[in-house]
């Protein structure tokens, strides 16, 4: 599915806030990407991250919301964005904030 490059290494995340209606029909990604972050592989990596889920019956917009240990939040709306840009955004920011990754990208 969407995690084809590498599994999802939740370590500097503290929550993950994923809100979606599923009546509405651009609810995929989001529900995808929820799917790849609440895998028992990816919830491994932080046992302390919070996954939650919001389901509404609003008509709103799929949002995710997600909250870093150092505070800082990245909000993503997806139903605009694919699964693996979802997944992209997240691990970008992830591997900018562990210093461990950075040295593995330097091998």
């Amino acid at each position: 599915m969407a995690a084809s490059r590498g599994a999802v290494v939740l370590k500097t995340v503290k929550k993950i806030i994923v809100q979606f209606c599923p009546f509405e029909s651009n609810v995929r990604s989001t529900r995808e990407f929820l799917i790849v972050v609440g895998s028992e592989k990816a919830r491994a990596t932080n046992m302390n991250c919070e996954v939650i889920t919001e389901v509404k019956h609003d008509r709103s917009e799929p949002t995710i919301d997600i909250t870093f240990l150092d505070g800082e939040r990245l909000l993503m709306k997806g139903s605009k964005l694919t699964t693996q840009e979802l997944l992209s955004a997240l691990q970008t920011r992830c591997s900018a904030k562990d210093p461990q990754a950075k040295a593995g990208d330097k091998k």
